[in-house]
């Protein structure tokens, strides 16, 4: 079973080691989109709640969105027990009722091997194909052919009003912008193929700019926002990391990175392994280059930053200055990342496979990856060097049989 709910604590006191006081501006969660792999992310949240590392700014895309808008829009004891309904409430199986209470299909699936686990994933997720996924999305009856050319009907092979009804049960849409916190979720202008970021700096944000982060063509309706149609920001660029980074004005920033693709893996063995790996490196929107490029920006700023003041007055008033000085800046970013490493028996419908089962191990994975990354308290400290930026990636290295060594 999954690890129960705690109340989140102060960060000066937490079961797992002591926090110290932040000398940050922001924290900030970027949610990755993934489908059905989003659990890892709600495992991630609450061992940063039981922390009592509460964020300042939350950005997500695709299921990364729908998770950052229950985490934006409800007050911080209930957002991990809201995360959890709606993972609960996604991979409710009716069949499961029936079953005897001495069935536990995790505990008799412990000492199976990666086939039949395999098999059952498949099974799941071709049920979610045929049959939809409750509080989500149904399949279009009639069918999409049923309809004409030009109706929106004819555009997707589900219906995904459930999803706002389940929005509009678990999220405070008044708390999002109220200003609490900062709350972004990107998505694609269907007409333009812009990528377009709601955001509450600039938006009065509803359930549809979560439906539209999320609409993720042929199977999910584009939504209509004031006139224009949005897919799924995906498809473009599946994480927030460059749009938070980026944002004026720059703050010195601790960022938790939750990826739901890995950008590295094995060579393929076999046609399935091509799907799954073709995926990965398509949804995974190379997170690591990304990271490069601000470390190599926040050199630029910070050299930036220490060579203007020793210019000559007068060439310190041209324009050319003028526009180096907007660069300037020594704030601080630390990026934390948190990337799902997939089990061997996950096949290329990992991404929607809502089992129940499948859920729970991509909570408990979140979870314990999170734990882990808190105990380094290197994390928490903020640097004032020439560069002023610290990449940290302790899962990756662990696993390579390195140790618990992060990632600079």
């Amino acid at each position: 079973m999954p690890k129960p709910v705690r109340t989140p604590q102060s960060r000066s006191g937490t079961g797992n080691g002591a926090i110290p006081l932040l000398s940050f501006d922001c924290i900030a969660l970027l949610l990755q989109g993934g489908g059905a792999l989003g659990a890892y992310q709600g495992g991630v949240y609450q061992a940063l709640a039981e922390a009592g590392l509460h964020p300042d700014w939350v950005a997500g895309i695709s299921i990364g969105a729908i998770n950052a808008a229950i985490i934006a829009g409800n007050p911080p004891e209930t957002r991990v027990e809201r995360l959890r309904m709606f993972w609960e409430r996604i991979t409710d199986n009716p069949l499961a009722d029936l079953a005897p209470p001495w069935f536990d299909p995790g505990r008799l699936l412990a000492g199976a091997g990666d086939g039949i686990r395999s098999a059952l994933n498949q099974w799941n997720a071709f049920q979610a194909v045929v049959g939809g996924i409750p509080g989500f999305f149904s399949p279009r009856i009639p069918p999409l052919w049923a309809f004409p050319t030009d109706c929106p009907e004819s555009t997707s092979f589900y219906d995904t009003a459930a999803l706002q009804t389940t929005l509009e049960s678990l999220v405070d849409f008044d708390r999002i912008n109220s200003g609490a916190m900062r709350f972004s979720v990107g998505a694609v202008n269907v007409r333009t193929g812009n990528f377009v970021y709601f955001d509450t700096a600039t938006h009065r944000i509803g359930p549809e700019h979560i439906l539209a982060s999320g609409a993720l063509p042929p199977g999910f309706p584009a939504i209509e926002i004031e006139g224009e149609h949005y897919w799924d920001g995906g498809l473009v660029s599946n994480t927030p990391l460059q749009w938070v980074v980026d944002a004026e004005p720059r703050q010195d920033m601790l960022a938790f990175q939750v990826d739901l693709w890995s950008s590295r893996g094995n060579f393929p063995r076999d046609m399935t392994d091509v799907a799954v790996r073709q995926k990965e490196i398509q949804y995974s929107s190379r997170t690591r280059a990304s990271t490069a490029q601000i470390e190599h920006m926040q050199k630029i700023r910070s050299a930036l930053s220490k060579l203007l003041p020793a210019l000559p007055e007068a060439l310190g008033r041209t324009a050319e200055v003028d526009i180096l000085r907007q660069f300037a800046d020594l704030k601080s970013c630390n990026i934390v990342h948190l990337i799902y490493r997939s089990k061997h028996y996950e096949g290329n419908t990992k991404d929607y496979e809502f089992s129940r089962l499948s859920m729970i191990d991509h909570w408990r994975a979140g979870y314990d990856d999170a734990v882990r990354a808190l105990r380094h308290k290197e994390i928490f400290e903020r640097k004032n060097s020439q560069e002023g930026f610290r990449d940290f990636d302790f899962a990756n290295h662990r696993r390579a049989g390195r140790g618990d060594t992060p990632e600079r």
